[in-house]
């Protein structure tokens, strides 16, 4: 009874108390951005505790007991207000407030909020805020999901796939050539001469605030765009200094369960080894050892990162950020099969059941931002990156290879090192000219130097004896030199003006007219020295792992073998000129964009004109008298983008636009490359495409981390360019203007959810997410047009095909716990993350011949990041728990043909971590 009692009492009294208080809420709103509303932004009554932070709406709400109060709203970079106010029992009273950046002081910064621009939420913000149609992932969300490339990071988007092995990324099915990359805005040079666009994998999360996905035009981009742009946006880091140590290590269980893990000597460890063609390679033997190197397959990582921010007087202020990292890994295939020159009939002609790839492979990056505000209307940013990535692989194939190795005996080994280094420097301004004008403008300029110095390949025959190197073809063994520098200076500028001033203070308006340039510059060598056995030596037998005891300066002088370049021996006076191709392109564009918002319908009109020059000229083995080739196209292209505002939480869009897509340097040139089980060779008669973009978009923020989208979208592509088999002896891949026509449509959906909140703090939750396309592709086929508009014969097996890179399905989804305890200081955050995509097209089938086809795969990671208090944190990852078997199939009359088969292994690895 009596416990009943003080239930009772304890009940009441709560109640009572409850009703004895008041309410304060309201609205703060980003009075430099029309009003739009301003989350994250600080709530406090003034001498107190009692404090919140605005939502995605930016509202918030307090309750708190009758009497006069400062109530105080802040925000990083704005003007800090102090309000009077007070509050009655039972009452609730509305404060809101426009926050400007005039009058800003350091001592108003709350340092906790400067990293906005990287969390999910303030991303989700500024989707939601956007006119364009874009899709941005940042540093939050890619450190929950054990991202540390951004390769990797762009993936974890609608729509976008990466092809397994390489950074090469698909957007909505479309490959390489329909896909631009930038940085801050301004372009970055690709560091391989196969593609058009840079590998994103040497790219460390590390450096960036965010990676931004436009998969709909605008004006402002370059015309060359069908796919997508990805632009990496570095970091710019505000607030108190700091100093971060991480270290870490990774393992791939496939390369730790090798017998041996051993590589070809030569190549340092850190990755910057320089090597060169040797003095005299035709009449003496200078070149460097091919005997095989153990190592420990244990890969380790080291990362130093610092900034800080200075206050240079009342308004101008200096940001520092700066970052050191190297990162080494290992890889293995495992349990691998191969197929080359495979016919229609389904004849192959080289068999290798025993395949096998391992690697070592190094990134270092170096990265220092510099942003200096000269004031509240100037702004300037210096960023400069140096990467310097390797990989140092050997590959064995080991089997049947027609008229080398009938009895299955044959083996192939390849030992490959390559080495590129990126260099970019970009200097951008931001000026607010008065109230109604603004001025944007960079520049930048970007060196590109890949190297693939002293490839090696070498055929064997088994005899019961022993191994014998094969002399069928004089380069079945060889020792190859490739070297790649691209220059390019870029340069934007663009001029907003605001007009159709409101009642409000804001401006429904806006005028916004610019230019781009780009001007690139390619010089391309390649030498190739091929071994060939003198009629009494061919039958030598050989050891594979110690060929220094046949190749070597001694045999060379006794005339056991010769050396000899396409060009011919010794004998030949220009012998030693490499096989070369340059490439020079200028893109000049002008755009005007003219952006109004009706109430709830904003809409933006766009029309951009470039003028593009591209000129290859080329000496090699297919042309060795040279050649020279050269693409000129002006473009009109209009644009338009639209969003409607349904209501608070809700938004509509559409886009269309016309584009274009160029084809690449190596595509044009008259230049052969020669892989292990395929050879490509460039089309100097390869023109551009023209392109037609749809976009239909609904969006729905529910809650601040929450969204749900669905897309639908659609691509019409004139004269699409394809990768396809030619008819020739070795079954050359070239690219072509394969038809007429191709078109691309499908629907994308996401869906990001907050399914438990444990606590009223947000330090316990429980999140989901996930995000699917679905894509339908097809093209004409045209065997007459390829016939007639190119040197090559083609004839295809289809009238139509997908597009090549195209999965019908792709989904990626996660889920996420984060538990957070001493105010914060101390968490754990674990993620379960999965990707999938369907079968897709890698090129399309020829005399016969079926397509090749990357069979479908899914790939689930486990991430557990940890922060044990303010300084001291750990992180466990592992990638591929499913270690699916990744196949490549040849699509047959008889029945599919695997042609590529292979797994990764799984990735374990820890990082430790301090800030100072």
């Amino acid at each position: 009874m009596k416990f009943k009692l003080l239930f009772f009492t304890l009940l009441l009294t709560a109640i009572s108390f409850s009703q004895n208080k008041g309410t304060i809420t309201g609205t703060l709103t980003d009075k430099d951005a029309n009003n739009q509303s301003l989350p994250f932004a600080n709530v406090l009554l003034k001498g107190t505790s009692i404090g919140t932070n605005t939502d995605i709406d930016g509202k918030y709400t307090l309750t708190v007991l009758p009497g006069s109060y400062t109530l105080q709203l802040s925000f990083v970079g704005y003007e800090s207000v102090e309000i009077p106010v007070t509050v009655t029992a039972n009452e609730t009273i509305t404060v809101s407030k426009a926050l400007g950046s005039a009058g800003y002081k350091l001592e108003d910064v709350v340092v906790r909020s400067t990293v906005n621009r990287q969390k999910e939420t303030a991303l989700l913000l500024d989707q939601k805020n956007a006119v364009e149609i874009k899709q941005t992932i940042g540093a939050q969300e890619l450190s929950r999901k054990g991202v540390s490339d951004v390769a990797t990071a762009v993936t974890k988007t609608t729509g976008i796939t990466k092809q397994e092995g390489s950074g090469n990324i698909f957007v909505r099915g479309l490959g390489d050539r329909y896909n631009s990359t930038t940085m801050n805005g301004l372009p970055i040079p690709s560091n391989d001469p196969e593609k058009k666009n840079i590998n994103l994998e040497i790219f460390s999360t590390d450096i960036l605030e965010y990676v931004s996905i436009d998969k709909v035009y605008n004006s402002k981009l370059y015309g060359d765009f069908a796919g997508g742009n990805v632009d990496i946006v570095s970091k710019d880091y505000k607030g108190k200094g700091f100093l971060k140590v991480d270290i870490g290590s990774k393992v791939n269980t496939n390369a730790i369960s090798e017998n041996n893990f051993s590589l070809q000597k030569g190549p340092s460890s850190f990755g910057f080894s320089a090597i060169s063609v040797p003095a005299s390679p035709l009449t003496q033997y200078n070149f460097g050892s091919l005997q095989l190197d153990s190592k420990t397959p244990l890969g380790s990582s080291i990362a130093i990162s610092g900034g800080k921010s200075y206050n240079l007087g009342a308004e101008s202020k200096l940001n520092v950020f700066a970052d050191v990292s190297f990162g080494s890994d290992f890889t293995s295939r495992s349990d691998g099969s191969a197929k080359g020159n495979v016919t229609g009939d389904g004849i192959v002609n080289k068999n290798f059941e025993n395949y096998s790839s391992i690697s070592y492979n190094t990134n270092f990056t170096s990265m220092a931002n510099i942003g200096y505000k000269i004031n509240n209307d100037n702004k300037i940013n210096f960023n400069s990156v140096f990467i310097n990535n390797s990989s140092q692989s050997k590959e064995e194939y080991a089997g049947f290879i027609i008229d080398i190795a009938n009895d299955g005996n044959g083996l192939i080994r390849r030992n490959k090192y390559e080495k590129n280094s990126l260099f970019i420097n970009q200097l951008l301004g931001e000026h607010k000219l008065a109230e109604r004008s603004k001025l944007n403008w960079g520049a930048s300029y970007n060196m590109i130097k890949g190297d693939m110095p002293d490839r090696t390949q070498n055929i064997f025959r088994k005899e019961p004896s022993g191994y014998v190197l094969s002399s069928i073809s004089f380069p079945d063994n060889h020792r190859y030199f490739q070297k790649l520098t691209e220059d390019e200076a870029a340069a934007n500028i663009s001029f907003d003006y605001k007009f159709n001033k409101s009642e409000d203070d804001t401006y429904n308006g806006k005028f916004t007219f610019g230019y781009n340039g780009r001007f690139k510059t390619r010089n391309f060598e390649a030498s190739q020295f091929n071994f060939r056995a003198t009629n009494a030596f061919r039958g030598t037998l050989v050891d594979p792992n110690n060929l220094d005891l046949f190749y070597n300066q001694q045999n060379f002088s006794n005339g056991n073998f010769e050396i000899a370049t396409f060009r011919g021996g010794p004998q030949v006076p220009n012998a030693l000129d490499p096989q070369t191709y340059n490439g020079d392109q200028f893109i000049n564009g002008a755009f005007l964009n003219t952006e109004y918002k009706f109430k709830k319908l904003t809409t933006v009109v766009g029309l951009r004109g470039e003028y593009i020059f591209q000129k290859v000229d080329w000496n090699t083995q297919l042309d060795p008298d040279g050649g020279f080739n050269e693409l000129e196209k002006i473009a009109f292209l209009p644009s338009v983008t639209m969003k409607y505002e349904l209501n608070e939480k809700q938004n509509l869009r559409f886009g269309f636009s016309k584009t274009y897509t160029l084809p690449q340097f190596k595509e044009r040139a008259l230049f052969v490359y020669e892989d292990v089980t395929e050879v490509k060779v460039g089309n100097p008669n390869l023109y551009a495409s023209d392109d037609y973009n749809f976009d239909l978009k609904w969006e729905m923020f529910p809650k601040s981390e929450e969204l749900i989208s669905v897309t639908a979208f659609g691509k019409y592509i004139l004269n699409p360019m394809n990768e396809v088999t030619i008819a020739s002896s070795t079954n050359d891949i070239s690219f072509i203007n394969t038809g007429d026509f191709g078109y691309v449509a499908g629907g994308e959906i996401e869906y990001r959810k907050l399914l438990f909140d444990f606590d009223q703090n947000n330090a316990k939750k429980l999140s989901a997410g996930i995000n699917a396309s679905y894509l339908y592709s097809n093209q004409d086929l045209s065997t007459e047009k390829v016939i007639r508009e190119t040197d090559y014969n083609v004839v295809f097996t289809d009238t139509e095909s997908k597009f090549t890179g195209a999965s019908d399905l792709l989904l990626n989804a996660d889920i996420s716990l984060l538990n957070e305890w001493n105010n914060k200081e101390g968490s754990l955050n674990t993620t379960l993350a999965y990707t999938y995509f369907s079968d897709r097209v890698y090129a399309i089938g020829t005399n016969d011949k079926g397509n090749l086809v990357d069979k479908s795969f899914g790939s689930l990671d486990f991430i557990a990041k940890s922060k044990l208090n303010k300084n001291l944190g750990i992180d466990f990852v592992v990638k591929n728990l499913l270690d699916p078997t990744i196949d490549r199939v040849q699509e047959n009359r008889s029945g599919d043909i695997n042609v590529l088969s292979y797994k990764k292994g799984l990735l374990f690895s820890i990082n430790l971590n301090y800030q100072f």
